[in-house]
């Protein structure tokens, strides 16, 4: 089944642990969200939320002055036994999963004309995957997407975005009770690309979520992935690769809210960052409600540097609002090659530019490995070799 629509050299890393004595409605992690533009005022930098991001190449997604101009399609194929359909704004799944946290996601919100509802029925086991194409032509756009599994059903998700566009989105995921979604999410833009997205997931009672999001393309990516739970039991693991080159600004902006008992996350995300003006920014944040008693959480960046000139900030954070939990940590590491894995590598007479490449994919194997699908593992690490070539 198918269906279309258009729509400096250098590092830093920080950390806190903020532990309060009762919960609070509104926290730096946990924003008020909202789905009207109206409630964000147009950011000029200084915020939190804001302060690593160059607004002055967000084309007006941030302020309101980007025009919708059509120019993205969206491509939809399924297995059989699933429903993909386009609907209007007033469909009633939409925004379930999540609520707008910024301008540009209220501005995606309140701009699409049509949204992708994908839906697996329940207890429906899918062995091929559903891939979703979203293609750049040039223009500007607003979109929204939903995947909804049922209860018990199981499904596999793969989202490409090539091609250029300024795009603004956000991407529902409903995992019912007992169900299990894996979804990986390639940004394979063109050099020229602006890419602003909301990921929202809502995992249910004894549910599985594993989201891979991969960053390679585009001139400015900001991504805010989102988890919360339905029911206890629910686990989430969250895994990213991002390699960004000259004059790239990639963003990753992770929040975890364990407002229910009993739930499970992991995050782990690696990037690699090569010439004058790369920079990458990566946020991690988990939010432990006062009543989410028995979480186990922990997240982890590193990051790899490869030439002079690239920039890192990598900011893992926890606020803890209840002591009766199994665990929860962070980490975060930044730097350039291990002399001593070069030194070894080249003593048994492998090139210097080989041993370079061996090691930059030893230090992602473990993220391409959680991907499952030998096609698009190919594809990716294909995709770095080309980029390590690129630096010769």
């Amino acid at each position: 089944m198918a269906e279309a629509q258009n729509i400096p050299a250098g590092s830093t890393t920080a950390g806190s642990i903020a532990v309060a004595a009762e919960s609070t409605v509104a926290t730096r992690m946990s924003a008020p969200p909202s789905f009207d533009v109206a409630d964000f005022p147009v950011p000029h930098g200084r915020e939190e939320e804001w302060r690593f991001t160059p607004l002055e190449r967000l084309r007006g997604l941030h302020d309101g002055t980007a025009v919708a101009t059509g120019g993205v399609k969206v491509a939809v194929e399924a297995p059989e036994g699933v429903t993909v359909e386009t609907v209007g704004r007033d469909d009633a799944r939409l925004g379930r999963a999540g609520t707008p946290v910024d301008r540009v996601a209220a501005q995606a919100y309140t701009s699409f004309e049509q949204a992708s509802v994908v839906t697996v029925p329940k207890e429906t086991v899918l062995t091929e995957p559903i891939r979703i194409a979203v293609h750049g032509e040039g223009g500007t756009a607003y979109g929204h997407q939903v995947v909804e599994l049922g209860a018990f059903a199981e499904a596999v998700v793969v989202i490409n975005h090539t091609g250029d566009a300024v795009l603004a989105a956000n991407v529902d995921y409903v995992v019912g009770d007992g169900a299990k979604l894996t979804v990986v999410s390639v940004q394979d833009w063109d050099d020229t690309a602006v890419h602003v997205g909301q990921h929202n997931a809502l995992v249910g009672r004894d549910a599985s979520f594993k989201s891979v999001v991969v960053t390679f393309g585009g001139d400015v990516v900001r991504l805010h992935p989102r988890i919360a739970y339905a029911g206890p039991g629910g686990e989430a693991e969250l895994f990213g690769l991002y390699f960004t080159d000259k004059g790239q600004h990639q963003e990753h902006r992770l929040l975890v809210d364990h407002n229910t008992p009993h739930c499970k996350s992991n995050a782990v995300y690696k990037g690699a960052l090569q010439g004058d003006g790369a920079h990458a920014v990566w946020i991690g944040d988990v939010l432990i409600q006062a009543k989410a008693e028995g979480t186990d959480t922990y997240e982890m960046n590193r990051n790899l540097v490869l030439t002079d000139g690239a920039r890192v900030d990598s900011v893992p954070n926890l606020e803890i609002e209840t002591g009766e939990i199994v665990g929860a940590g962070h980490a975060s590491a930044t730097g350039r090659f291990d002399d001593e894995q070069l030194f070894y590598l080249q003593s048994r007479g492998i090139p210097a530019e080989e041993a370079r490449r061996l090691v930059v994919r030893g230090f992602f194997a473990e993220l391409v490995q959680q991907i499952g699908l030998p096609d698009v593992e190919a594809r990716l690490l294909d995709k770095i070799e080309t980029e390590l070539k690129a630096s010769v």
